[in-house]
This record gives C-alpha cells, structure tokens and sequence, in this order.
C-alpha cells in the first residue's frame, strides 16, 4: 500500500503538475504526525499551501528535466523555441513595461498620501499604507469602492516578470497577450506559475493565457522587501537614464 507522502506526491503531480521533493513530502507529513485521523484530501490541501508560500528549490524535486527551465533559456542567440512539458516558476519581480517610470513613481506616492484614482478624479482613502492587493479587490479595511482603485493594482500591462524555478535557473518572462491575475499589486513576489509548453524567443518566455496558470502562494519576506525598495529602485533608474541622456 502506498505510504501518504507517496499519495500526496501523485495527487500534487496530477492535479497542479507540482513534482514535489520526497524530502519535503517526509518532513511535512513528519510534522502532521500528531494530527490523527486527518483525511488525505485533508493533509494533501495543507501540503499544497504550504508549497505555495514555500520557495520551489525547498520543495520541488530537480529530477525530471521537462519541470524545469533548459539552463540556456536566457541565450539571446536563439530566435525562437517552445518548451515541452509543465513548469513550475516563482516570481521573482514584475514591472509593468506599459507604463513610463514616472508614472509609477507617482502611483506609489499617491499610495503613500492615502489618494485612489476613480475615473479622474483622486480620492481620498482612510488608511494610509493598505496593503495594495487588498484595496485592489475591495477586500481592504478602508472602506474604498473598487472604482476607486490605487493605481498600483490596477496596471494593464504588459508586464515583464523575472522567474525561477526548482533548479535555481531565472529567466526573463514577457506578458505577449494579457493574463489575467498578472498586476502590480495583484501578482506579489514569491506567487508561484504554471508554464505549459511556453514558446521561448531571443531569451525571454512569452506569456499568454493559453501558455501560464497561476497558482497563487508568495513568500512573504522576498514580498516586503521588493515592496519596500520598489520606489528608490525606480527612481534610481530614472536617474540612470537621465544621466545616460546627458552624457
């Protein structure tokens, strides 16, 4: 009879395509060991949560080539290729390349002063610093409708995505047609991705709905960093752009 971290290993493969690593599987279900009479549907949920908010290279195996990013998918050299098989990624960070850094600087200062834009017109929210995904879907605390939406949550893209995956390799993903879920303030670093047989061309993978699933999950400290630092990062390449110009 199979053992359960062999059948949470089956059901995670079959059903979110996620090849988890049997070292993991046994330090979970080793720490679910005083959890009695847990159904397996049960423990199999948790397992997947967990993975979720986990970073991929803890929890995934490396084993099967086809799960994984080819090493050489950044090489610009290649004009164009598409990619066999399922592959689990993380988001490592996004910008929205559709809207001037400017512009983004000023979505987050407005973010800062409590400010959301309906329409346009600015309005004035209650709680300065709302998470931004919060006030995006209209689940925050301060009460703001959701025509009235901080910018940074609402970017239409396209977006460009830096991602990893279970081997540690990154590789730069480009938004070719809109997917939906792919947002500053909706998509926080550290969400996990599903590319099925993404095309590859001159070093980036192209995302469109047919070719990526989100999976939801993000790790919370790499999250607040990126969000933190995300302003001075932006205005430093502004800087560097502007001193490019000059010279």
């Amino acid at each position: 009879m199979a053992t359960p971290e062999e059948q949470i290993a089956v059901q995670l493969l079959s059903s979110k395509s996620l090849p988890v690593s049997a070292a993991w599987l046994n330090s979970f279900v080793a720490s679910t060991a005083h959890q009695r009479n847990v159904p397996l549907s049960a423990l199999t949920q948790t397992a997947l949560f967990r993975i979720l908010a986990s970073d991929f290279r803890d929890s995934l195996s490396t084993r099967t080539s086809s799960s994984l990013l080819p090493v050489d998918t950044s090489d610009p050299k290649v004009q164009q290729r598409q990619l066999q098989g399922s592959i689990p990624v993380q988001v490592l960070d996004i910008d929205a390349i559709g809207s001037s850094l400017w512009s983004q600087v000023e979505a987050i200062e407005r973010v800062e002063r409590g400010e959301a834009i309906r329409g346009r017109e600015i309005v004035r929210t209650i709680n300065v610093g709302e998470d931004a995904e919060q006030a995006a879907d209209g689940t925050g605390g301060n009460n703001t409708p959701a025509s009235a939406q901080p910018e940074t949550g609402n970017s239409n893209g396209p977006h460009r995505l830096v991602i990893q995956d279970a081997a540690g390799t990154k590789a730069v993903a480009l938004e070719l047609k809109r997917v939906n879920g792919i947002a500053l303030g909706k998509l926080p670093i550290g969400a996990k991705l599903l590319l099925r047989n993404p095309t590859v061309a001159r070093g980036m993978v192209l995302l469109t709905p047919e070719s990526v699933s989100l999976l939801g999950g993000k790790l919370d400290s790499l999250d607040q960093t990126w969000r933190e630092g995300r302003k001075e990062r932006l205005i430093a390449r502004i800087t560097e752009m502007q001193g490019e110009q000059s010279a």
